[in-house]
């Protein structure tokens, strides 16, 4: 059985994505900062095999040792997905907080680097794997008041691009999904805990589900070996570009 890596497995995207590669014929490593939920999610999955880390990606240290704590049956990652992110504020760059420029920063560019760095020994011993990193539309095209956020991501397409240079002769598959609106926890972390704020971005259209992308992955993961879909773009229906929504 093949063995699936999740990071930010305990909402979300990452949920989504464990229960669709439970589904699809995967054991289960979900890591996350919240156990409870892990926890949860990994009682819904029963008897899908799984394995629960708790770590902050932001922490390496914490990082490596969870990594290395997997027993022999999980260890061996052949699917990485590096969900795990955030975003903090919406404002422009002068009334940034330079905390929220930090926690975007250290989660979804160096928590990437520190969870790829800890996982493909194994990947690159075997010459094997697959790493899909979660971007976003923010990462291709910057909008106003979104400045280190979008910068954070389009660090993640420039990196995926050399991870997928670097990996190239260990036969290590890499890619990335960009999700437009995705109606998540994503908006009520953005917006610290403001409910209402959070709901009005995904009024009067469409949005995209955690599922819509988790289908995407599974489709991604179990294509030929000699197949690399090795960038996606998906947008809601209403979505043209990241702030261009059509309301009814």
């Amino acid at each position: 059985m093949k063995t699936a890596f999740i990071t930010g497995a305990s909402s979300g995207i990452g949920r989504a994505t464990a229960v669709a590669l439970a589904q699809a014929g995967y054991q289960l490593v979900l890591t996350g900062r919240r156990r409870e939920r892990l926890e949860e999610l990994a009682r819904t999955l029963h008897p899908v095999p799984t394995q629960l880390l708790t770590f902050d990606v932001r922490d390496r240290a914490a990082v490596d040792a969870a990594v290395q704590s997997l027993p022999p049956a999980f260890a061996e990652v052949d699917v990485l997905i590096n969900n795990a992110g955030n975003a903090h504020g919406l404002g422009p760059i002068q009334r940034g907080d330079p905390q929220d420029w930090d926690d975007m920063l250290d989660s979804n560019v160096k928590g990437l680097l520190y969870v790829s760095q800890a996982v493909l020994p194994s990947m690159t011993r075997r010459n094997a794997g697959h790493i899909i990193n979660i971007g976003s539309v923010a990462g291709h095209e910057v909008y106003a008041n979104g400045n280190v956020y979008c910068a954070s991501k389009a660090a993640v397409a420039s990196l995926t691009k050399g991870m997928r240079l670097d990996l190239l002769p260990h036969h290590i598959k890499v890619a990335e999904v960009n999700p437009g609106a995705v109606q998540t926890e994503f908006s009520e972390v953005r917006f610290k805990g403001d409910m209402q704020r959070a709901a009005d971005v995904y009024k009067g259209f469409e949005p995209l589900q955690a599922v819509d992308i988790a289908e995407v992955i599974v489709f991604m993961v179990t294509r030929p070996a000699h197949v690399n879909v090795a960038e996606v773009l998906i947008l809601a229906a209403a979505q043209g570009a990241a702030t261009t929504i059509r309301k009814e």
